[in-house]
């Protein structure tokens, strides 16, 4: 069977019409952010030697000797953001469990992750400038924060983790006449459990990280004294304060990452 020249099938070339559609779309979309904003290019480059002194006036020279007055507050950072994690991640546990749609009913789901979804989107900042008004100056204003902003974030995670786990383990044991409390013991937790470990790890991480900057609101640690020392000038310090505040993050990052690379 032979074909003819006239029966062959000619591709036409898809129209370009759309890629640049949405590329004027993504450059008003930039543009008009830029201009609402009020950012410009050329205030940028006109004020680049201010920026550059300003650095020098940072890092160079480093004040060593001022590090070991940050000591005391990175570790009161760092207690914060390890007590609000364990706090979260403990409220997590429940909550996680009543929104995940293949083990609660939907009237009850639909709630909680309604809920989940509200706290998510408040910034640590603004939960702890809240608790700070609520509970005064002070650190425990900063693990309040952290500990609300760290259970919407693991119950996030961690019921779509129960969501995605094996079925068979679970219809094995309802086949046996298991009850919820057997499966979510016996099927559900030993699937996601290291998963769950991960996502705690993850939030310290960022927690970490949010509570160097708590203490603008008052909520304590390292924040406190860079927002002292840039308010009375004092850069070398200011400089050595986010000079160890980096060391510290990365040196926690690393273990953290790799802890969870074993886990996951």
């Amino acid at each position: 069977m032979s074909l003819h020249n006239d029966d062959r099938i000619e591709l036409q070339k898809p129209l370009k019409i759309k890629s640049r559609l949405t590329l004027l779309v993504v450059a008003s979309i930039i543009i008009g952010s830029a201009i609402f904003a009020e950012f410009s290019i050329f205030d940028l480059i006109f004020n680049l030697d201010e920026s550059l002194s300003l650095i020098g006036r940072l890092f160079f020279p480093p004040n060593w000797s001022y590090t070991t007055r940050i000591i005391s507050a990175l570790l009161e950072t760092f207690q914060m953001a390890i007590l609000g994690t364990v706090f979260g991640g403990i409220i997590a546990i429940p909550l996680s469990v009543l929104a995940a749609s293949n083990f609660t009913v939907k009237y009850i789901n639909v709630p909680v992750r309604l809920m989940l979804n509200f706290f998510r989107t408040i910034p640590a900042l603004v939960l702890a400038s809240l608790f700070v008004a609520f509970f005064d100056i002070g650190s425990f204003g900063g693990v309040m924060a952290l500990s609300v902003f760290s259970f919407g974030l693991v119950s996030k995670l961690t019921y779509e983790s129960i969501e995605s786990i094996d079925h068979g383990q679970v219809e094995a044991l309802m086949s046996l006449g298991a009850n919820k409390l057997t499966i979510l013991r016996y099927a559900i937790v030993p699937q996601v459990l290291p998963q769950f470990m991960s996502y705690i790890l993850y939030a310290l991480e960022v927690n970490v990280r949010a509570a160097a900057v708590l203490g603008y609101v008052g909520a304590g640690g390292i924040g406190q004294s860079y927002e002292l020392n840039l308010s009375w000038r004092r850069f070398d310090k200011v400089g050595m304060i986010i000079i160890v505040s980096f060391a510290f993050v990365l040196i926690i990052d690393f273990i953290s990452s790799s802890i969870r690379k074993r886990l996951v």
